[in-house]
């Protein structure tokens, strides 16, 4: 009777003491994810203070090379680091290399907040330090939705990543707003702010959590899996962003050779990886899993979903910063804070419908709730493409809404069901793939919409802002000088809150222009008014484009079947 009481009240407590763990395992790791998602986009708005404070002129040719690196850098390394750091993961224990991606997040943002020197070599080194933060990164995000599955159970699992997922996203839409802000005091600070958070959850995590699972050591590594998958996604990525900057007199880099040998030798390492996976002994990841409709239909509407929204943020930071804040009296130098205030309305609508829908995903299934998601995204594009370039700010926040409840109903039901879907032991690799498909999605999405936006600026610009020119008093041989600069400078400039035609137009050449029609180039209206016809139509392009691709996403997601949870016996 005795044993019988000891072994019950030995039960009681494992399940009180599991009850209590989830939480912490919640709550540590929607931090990391927190941390790493706002350091992704904070980048986006602080840019021009960074390079200010760096010395270096980002609209020059070597300026823009390293603000595309310090743009896609950090999501190139994670997306190509993701999968394999899963798998390892799953072999030597998912808490331990969580931790070691905290620690490694951590440093790097040290490093970065440290940056010696100015000038290109003190940026290029801030480009390796913000690779390094992408290596921390990768082991977060390859971990924590594994984590998560592993400490609750397949009846709570979708309110635990509705509370993740809006760390996610939630982070990478306060980073545009925490990023304005601190890059007005001091653009160290903006590395510095992860700094406090960082040694905080390094420590909480190393003291508070513990594996759920079983490291497989049995397991060896897929060295040339890995090798071929990395290098393969690497060059890919590389490449594509390489493709959408200017190669000799060309406007885009597509006819570069290492671009084209970047993207034929990618795809080529990549099928090479397939066949690698299916004939090794104990492959990188199992590829058998796409047999399981729950898995393959999850992943692909996640990837398609991806590539939709990847450049949302972007795309409306353009028209946000180059049209409409300063149609609305806000300074070129102001507009990058102003565009992350003036987007929150669609992290309001994430934060709400992230948490529901994931918990009644729970019960009911992802099916539903991520399928309607991507329908709504597919409305919210629709609408987008009605408007004109100087809206009403209220129904925008309607749009704002729209996308945002979109993504929240597909965002946690579609990761919850992903993870259900697998064996326990294949979860880190899971998640490592999940989040490969996401972050790839992302990085394919920024390429398109900054080629559609470049290719409709090159075709459209020169002779729109060589007829503003003419109209505003400018002599015929200035305003073709003028009128023929790179779209890709126009573009960068209005995102990055340089008034476009005082940064672009050499000050000798304004000096012989007429004071008054000086006066009418440098303000704010002319520049947004000139270029409008010319950004809306690529936009609206763009947003047709995601509003497709979002139904496409819809189409996958219902392909998935019936609410399916692999034996966890």
């Amino acid at each position: 009777m005795l044993q019988f009481i000891t072994r019950q009240n030995k039960l009681m407590k494992q399940k009180h003491n599991k009850k209590h763990y989830k939480w912490i395992a919640l709550s540590n790791t929607t931090l990391g994810v927190l941390m790493a998602s706002l350091n992704n986009n904070i980048i986006l708005i602080s840019l021009p203070a960074i390079f200010r404070g760096m010395n270096v002129d980002p609209l020059s040719a070597n300026g823009a090379s390293y603000m595309l690196w310090m743009l896609m850098g950090f999501t190139v390394v994670t997306a190509t680091l993701l999968v394999s750091f899963g798998r390892i993961s799953d072999i030597y224990g998912r808490v331990r290399l969580y931790n070691l991606g905290f620690g490694i997040f951590t440093a790097a943002s040290i490093l970065l907040y440290l940056t010696p020197g100015n000038g290109s070599n003190g940026i290029i080194l801030m480009i390796l330090f913000r690779l390094l933060q992408g290596v921390g990164a990768g082991f977060l995000f390859s971990n924590s939705t594994a984590i998560l599955t592993d400490a609750f159970s397949s009846k709570e699992r979708g309110m635990a990543m509705g509370l993740n997922q809006i760390a996610g996203i939630g982070g990478s839409l306060l980073g545009l707003v925490i990023g304005g802000v601190l890059a007005e005091i001091d653009w160290r600070l903006v590395f510095l702010v992860s700094v406090p958070v960082g040694l905080f959850g390094t420590i909480w995590a190393y003291i508070k959590l513990k594996e759920q699972s079983v490291p497989d050591k049995t397991q060896k590594i897929d060295w040339l899996g890995n090798s071929t998958f990395a290098v393969g996604l690497t060059l890919l990525l590389l490449a594509l962003t390489y493709g959408i900057m200017p190669y000799g007199s060309s406007k885009m880099g597509w006819g570069n050779p290492f671009v084209i040998l970047g993207i034929s030798l990618g795809l080529l390492l990549l099928i090479v990886f397939v066949f690698i996976e299916r004939k090794v002994k104990m492959p990188m990841f199992h590829l058998e899993l796409f047999k399981n409709r729950a898995f393959a239909f999850g992943n692909l509407s996640l990837f398609i979903s991806s590539i939709a929204r990847g450049g949302l943020q972007f795309m409306l930071i353009i028209w946000l910063q180059g049209i409409w804040l300063p149609l609305h009296g806000y300074s070129f130098e102001s507009t990058p804070l102003w565009a992350g205030i003036y987007m929150l309305p669609m992290m309001i609508g994430f934060f709400i419908m992230g948490p529901l829908c994931g918990k009644l995903s729970d019960q009911y299934g992802a099916r539903f709730f991520a399928t309607g998601g991507m329908l709504f995204s597919a409305l919210g594009f629709i609408l987008l493409t009605l408007l004109p370039a100087n809206f009403g700010y209220n129904i925008f926040i309607v749009i704002l809404l729209i996308l945002g409840c979109g993504m929240g109903m597909f965002a946690a039901p579609n990761t919850t069901a992903i993870m259900n879907s697998v064996p326990a032991s294949q979860r880190g690799a899971t998640s490592g793939m999940r989040s490969t498909f996401q972050n790839t999605g992302m990085a394919l999405s920024m390429t398109l919409y900054f080629a559609i936006i470049i290719l409709g600026l090159a075709h459209n610009l020169p002779s729109i802002l060589y007829s503003g020119l003419i109209n505003v008093g400018v002599p015929s041989t200035m305003a073709q000088q003028i009128s023929n600069m790179p779209p890709t400078s126009a573009l960068f400039a209005a995102f990055l809150g340089y008034n476009p035609m005082g940064a672009l137009i050499d000050q000798q050449t304004l000096s012989t222009i007429p004071s008054a029609t000086k006066t009418i180039i440098l303000g704010n209206h002319f520049f947004p008014l000139t270029i409008a016809p010319a950004v809306m139509s690529s936009l609206r392009l763009a947003f047709y484009i995601s509003a497709v691709m979002s139904a496409i996403a819809a189409v996958a997601s219902y392909m998935r079947g019936k609410q399916y949870v692999h034996d966890e016996s």
